[in-house]
């Protein structure tokens, strides 16, 4: 006698009463796109985190209303800012001051990696065809009823992350599939990783230098802080991925000890500062990797202090850690710390690393008792003004920042002879 294919997971009928279908500005969407024999349903993210039982934020809309009559209104068509959006069937509609993406139901005729020839259509399974993974064609209607042609709700029961048709195709379509198959894995995947998909991510790694800077940061950085990030990062580095990203080679031990020490302390997840822990060795690292991401200023800062060159050997002493809260503040001396202590191998709940943390609770780092203005009264002048003050403090620091005012001018005094 055949095995029995195993029963089907079917979804939940309906999502009825679920707080983001009801909020004013969603049903303002839906309403104003209803009528006239045309349907509208909340598609992709927003229905596959409700079914998970996580916040909605964002909720795009797929709609079988004609792309030039998507809105009666308050609408901000995207053709205004991308031309080739609106030829797709996509604009923005702004209800209450919220933006929502709504698009014309589709399918690809012809595809040319991101630039796809579409015919528009009114059937739901061939919308739902072009998308790329089965998670994401899940289907929403205003009373919350769902529709899932592909099956996608037992992937996302199951934590399989599963391309739609044909993985090559999917990802010839956007190579950034490649990365969005390890950070939909590092978000909802549990077990091992779909064959098919990461077969076909191996060997269409190639098309990862056509993205841009911006493009892959985004995706990264999304992984960097997923909730099963260390996997994530791992999976890439294990099919030989994570190099082609970095540009240079990881270190996945201090990472996955930053990972430890943040849920040991209750520290919330920073995509630059993991960035920083994986793969910033020495100080030249962090502008190399701000170039290549075109990362902000600020990001390149979190990414500077983990350059192990500058670690103080003495951490985590408190004289260590109250010269570091001096000279960089509460903010970057917490990011300081957690880097030096997941380079230093201590375990994530180690007493004295996690006093170290609470430093700022404790202990408000002094100001320095002289300024310029004295240094020059005492007839010191140009770049000699800069290096005494500097030497001073630095006198005071390595004395537990402990000298007054008066003891510091009479230095200066001897040093101006």
């Amino acid at each position: 006698m055949a095995e029995q294919d195993p029963p089907r997971i079917h979804a939940p009928k309906s999502l009825h009463g679920a707080g983001w279908l009801n909020r004013p500005e969603t049903r303002a969407v839906f309403g104003a796109l209803s009528g006239d024999g045309a349907e509208t349903r909340a598609v992709g993210g927003a229905v596959r985190d409700a079914l998970l039982g996580l916040e909605v934020t964002d909720v795009d809309f797929a709609t079988t209303r004609c792309r030039r009559k998507l809105w009666r209104g308050r609408a901000a068509p995207v053709s205004r800012r991308s031309p080739p959006a609106l030829r797709h069937g996509t604009v923005t509609v702004v209800a209450d001051g919220t933006a929502f993406e709504v698009t014309t139901l589709r399918r690809d005729v012809e595809t040319f990696g991101r630039h796809a020839t579409v015919a528009f259509t009114q059937d739901w399974a061939e919308d739902a065809q072009r998308r790329d993974f089965t998670l994401n064609a899940l289907y929403a209607e205003a009373d919350g009823t769902l529709y899932d042609p592909l099956h996608g709700y037992e992937d996302l029961a199951a934590g399989r992350v599963r391309f739609i048709g044909d993985a090559r195709a999917r990802i010839e379509e956007d190579y950034l599939r490649i990365l969005r198959f390890f950070r939909f894995n590092a978000y909802y995947g549990r077990g091992p990783l779909d064959e098919g998909g990461l077969a076909a991510c191996v060997r269409a790694r190639a098309g990862l230098a056509q993205l841009s800077a911006e493009r892959i940061w985004a995706e990264l950085k999304r992984i960097l802080i997923a909730p099963r990030a260390e996997a994530g990062i791992a999976a890439l580095f294990d099919y030989g991925l994570l190099s082609d990203v970095l540009g240079g080679a990881p270190r996945l031990g201090r990472l996955a000890r930053m990972i430890a020490i943040e849920a040991a302390q209750g520290r919330e997840a920073s995509a630059p500062l993991r960035l920083a822990a994986l793969c910033v060795f020495v100080a030249e690292d962090a502008p190399r990797l701000a170039a290549r991401f075109k990362l902000s200023n600020a990001d390149q800062a979190l990414l500077a202090l983990g350059a192990s060159e500058t670690f103080d050997r003495a951490l985590p002493e408190e004289g260590a850690t109250k010269r570091l809260l001096y000279r960089l503040g509460a903010v970057a001396y917490a990011a300081k710390l957690v880097l030096a202590w997941s380079a230093s191998g201590a375990a994530a709940d180690d007493a004295d690393w996690a006093r170290a943390l609470t430093l700022p609770e404790r202990w408000q780092a002094p100001s320095f008792p002289l300024r310029g203005s004295d240094i020059m009264a005492l007839g010191i002048e140009g770049p000699a003004i800069g290096e005494t003050l500097r030497g001073l403090e630095t006198d005071w620091i390595d004395g537990g920042f402990a000298e007054e005012r008066e003891a510091l001018l009479a230095k200066a005094k001897i040093l101006a002879g």
